[in-house]
């Protein structure tokens, strides 16, 4: 811990994030507008992740994504339909245009217990069967235990998983390392494993997978951006930043909007570097810009 801390100059202030916090929620109504909740719809990985998903029901929220641009020409696409690996294929063949990406959680999404080989295997199958971008979880085995040499070599597995098929099929893929932050009870391990995840060839850190009692909040999203900011200050490398779990409202997505905005700047405001990972905020978005209930996804 002390050793990244040093490394790039960076050490959690609680009391600081808790005032500039207070200051960016006080705010927000000053900052919200239709021209920000079409920008937060813009970066969303729209996402099913459901036991009880099926070819059918994934490929319906499919074609809702194709026929939004008919129905709301004035809107962006979301970034992506996000769904679990064995459905790639389904978005791939079934999207409007590769400009929504297919993205998929692999490598032994949620909890990330079980054989590396295994999580590599499942990884090398999305990217095989059209993934775009692969979300996996930090090993957080290794990770609580204190062994970062090991979590980390995990991710740097994954990393050169994705980079040699991605090659193969001559396509980019991104990779996204969720912290799963609601297991990390105190910013400094939130920070370390900021910090890990990026050294280890993250191109995105995510909060939360969605599937634990506490997901993304905006003190964990506000010390991953400082981390990323530090991080981009070292190794002039960017990476992004994605919050998921929990995010439902328009002012949800307002508030993370306020925190990449205000530790990252205009640049990372777009897809390439902010993403949302939600099931309900599109309906929400769209409602709060139409100032009516909308029930399109």
């Amino acid at each position: 811990m002390a050793e990244l801390f040093k490394k790039y100059g960076y050490a959690p202030d609680k009391e600081a994030i808790a005032r500039h916090l207070q200051l960016i929620a006080s705010g927000l109504e000053q900052v919200v507008s239709d021209e920000v909740l079409k920008e937060c719809f813009s970066i969303m990985d729209l996402t099913t992740l459901s036991s009880k998903d099926t070819p059918a029901s994934v490929a319906k929220l499919v074609d809702k994504v194709n026929a939004f641009a008919a129905a709301h020409p004035d809107f962006p696409l979301p970034a992506s339909v996000c769904v679990y690996p064995n459905f790639a294929p389904v978005v791939r063949e079934r999207r409007c245009t590769p400009a929504v990406h297919v993205t998929t959680v692999a490598g032994c999404f949620p909890t990330s217990q079980s054989f590396l080989e295994v999580k590599l295997q499942e990884i090398e199958m999305a990217v095989r069967a059209g993934a775009d971008e692969i979300d996996i979880v930090l090993a957080l085995n290794s990770f609580l235990a204190g062994d970062y040499e090991k979590a980390g070599a995990e991710i740097a597995a994954s990393r050169a998983c994705i980079d040699k098929v991605a090659a193969e099929l001559g396509r980019p893929v991104v990779l996204k390392v969720i912290l799963e932050t609601g297991f990390l009870v105190t910013p400094e391990l939130i920070a370390d494993a900021s910090f890990l995840a990026m050294e280890n060839g993250a191109d995105f850190i995510k909060t939360s997978t969605g599937k634990v009692e506490v997901n993304a909040t905006p003190m964990a999203a506000y010390v991953m951006c400082e981390c990323i900011r530090k991080y981009y200050e070292q190794t002039g490398k960017k990476v992004g930043f994605k919050a998921a779990g929990g995010i439902s409202s328009a002012m949800d997505a307002v508030c993370y909007y306020s925190i990449v905005a205000t530790l990252l700047g205009k640049e990372w405001l777009n897809k390439g570097l902010f993403r949302f990972g939600v099931s309900r905020l599109a309906n929400q978005l769209l409602s709060a810009i139409e100032k009516k209930t909308v029930t399109f996804f």
